[in-house]
């Protein structure tokens, strides 16, 4: 499985708008197996897990609320990578073709 880190580097989108991408990447997204949806949710948990023990361990130091905080801004870096490479073979390139 090929990893995009953009919408303009999936193949066929390339010359689309971003509305256009978006849209078809939705369409795809819908018709993502249930496998893979749900590696894609254990992979949002396994982001999102840390922040919540990271806030609560506020009492004991406040510092982990940075950490907290960097970890939720890396989330769409690791999250949209891994969400686009899995919509990105369900995609109805015909249709996008044709506008």
């Amino acid at each position: 499985m090929k990893i995009y880190t953009s919408t303009k580097k999936i193949p066929g989108l390339e010359n689309a708008s971003l509305t256009e991408r978006l849209s078809a990447l939705e369409d795809a997204g819908k018709r993502v197996t249930v496998p893979e949806k749900t590696i894609l949710n254990v992979l949002k948990l396994l982001v999102l897990v840390p922040v919540f023990v990271l806030v609560l361990r506020t009492g004991e130091d406040f510092m982990s609320l940075v950490w907290a905080a960097i970890i939720l801004m890396l989330y769409p870096i690791l999250v949209k990578p891994i969400q686009y490479s899995l919509s990105a073979k369900y995609l109805k390139l015909d249709k996008i073709n044709q506008e």
